[in-house]
């Protein structure tokens, strides 16, 4: 038979009666989960030296840097907001070799531009994490190998401990091996221009972070040591710029238990962290007057104490500080020395899925020229965990 004379009827039930093989559909060995919670929080905030404007990611949750000092004192501010509340899809896939694939996505609404409270107080989802696991491989964006999780305290704060804690999250190539975790991590620098004016985000790295840690699991909790190798790095051919400079951090943690309550503790220093600890509150180096990096030392501290009053309620009891030893001829006096917090609340839970909670919190800055300023808030929530 002529092939140019086959009908398209004869062509389409040759389509339908021959057999056909092909790969299986993978969402047929998928599992799929969806988790996270829905959490409204109203806070009501007083700063002895100043106010936080409209808008201000500092009136959502604390961030060290933005405590305002040399000012005048104002009235108390009153916020509401469910930017915290977050989505997580996760999928469990079998492949055709009998690995395990796993894949997740994270989303919030918190540090996105765009909403305002004027009338909808609409905001926009952000991605936390979005990674997949295979075998010992972690690839995408998660918690930086260089934090310790496991340690962050509970607190109504979206992050509480915030001037001792390292907290970062960006993507990563991570491979794990029993109590041993090392990643290469998306590099980027932070420098204090010479005199102190400002913050550079240099972005010119050329190679990744290096971050690597082992975590000793006890019945009593567990301790886990963290290191951290990295290049900064600024070029700006225009001025004459082209340096680089090392740093590096050690952070030692630990949360230890006492039978239903427990002790986290975090202690971090090093040379050049910049952007991992207390949200950025010190670049990761400074310009001299020569155009080259110097690195600022710095260094952080939490404790924190839980304990169970009864099966439905429970308190968090926190401190925390920051300081950094700034070369004041490079930064000048405008640069942040010094900061800390201290943070107690009360939780109730009436199930595990629903709790409602009060925190009252006083955190305090001080600049290298010593004027310094306080925040007090007192904060609320509900919070439903599916």
């Amino acid at each position: 038979m002529n092939i140019k004379h086959i009908s398209l009827t004869s062509l389409a039930i040759a389509c339908t009666t021959v057999p056909f093989t092909s790969t299986a559909n993978p969402l047929d060995k998928t599992t799929f989960k969806f988790s996270g919670y829905i959490k409204a929080d109203a806070m009501v905030s007083q700063y002895s030296d100043g106010t936080l404007s409209s808008g201000s990611i500092g009136r959502d949750f604390y961030i060290p840097s933005l405590t305002p000092s040399g000012g005048e004192k104002e009235s108390a501010q009153f916020d509401a907001h469910i930017k915290q509340s977050r989505f997580r899809f996760t999928t469990n896939t079998l492949l055709s070799n009998d690995d395990k694939i796993t894949g997740v996505l994270e989303f919030d609404f918190h540090t996105t531009p765009d909403g305002n409270e004027r009338i909808s107080n609409s905001y926009e989802p952000r991605i936390r994490h979005a990674f997949l696991k295979y075998n010992n491989w972690l690839i995408g964006q998660t918690w930086s190998t260089f934090q310790d999780v496991k340690t962050l305290p509970e607190s109504l704060d979206f992050i509480g401990v915030t001037d001792g804690t390292i907290f970062a999250r960006q993507t990563m190539l991570k491979y794990t091996s029993g109590a041993f975790e090392v990643s290469l991590e998306n590099p980027e620098t932070t420098v204090t221009p010479f005199g102190g004016s400002g913050r550079i985000v240099a972005d010119d790295n050329s190679v990744p972070d290096l971050a690597a840690r082992y975590t000793m699991n006890q019945s009593w909790g567990h301790v886990s040591i963290a290191g951290l190798v990295r290049q900064l790095a600024y070029e700006d051919k225009q001025d004459g710029i082209d340096t680089s400079e090392a740093g590096y951090g050690l952070s030692i943690t630990s949360k230890i238990k006492f039978g239903e309550d427990d002790l986290r503790i975090m202690a971090n220093i090093g040379s050049g962290l910049g952007r991992y600890i207390a949200l950025n509150a010190s670049n990761g180096a400074v310009l001299d007057a020569n155009n080259k990096l110097d690195a600022i030392d710095v260094r952080g501290f939490t404790i924190a104490y839980r304990h169970l009053w009864d099966e439905k309620w429970r308190s968090t009891f926190s401190y925390a500080m920051f300081s950094a030893d700034n070369d004041t001829d490079l930064t000048g006096l405008g640069v942040i020395k010094e900061t800390y917090s201290a943070r107690a609340n009360i939780l109730y839970s009436p199930a595990p899925e629903l709790t409602f909670g009060a925190e009252y919190a006083y955190a305090e800055k001080t600049l290298e020229s010593d004027v310094d300023g306080d925040m007090s808030r007192l904060q609320f929530s509900a919070t439903y965990a599916f």
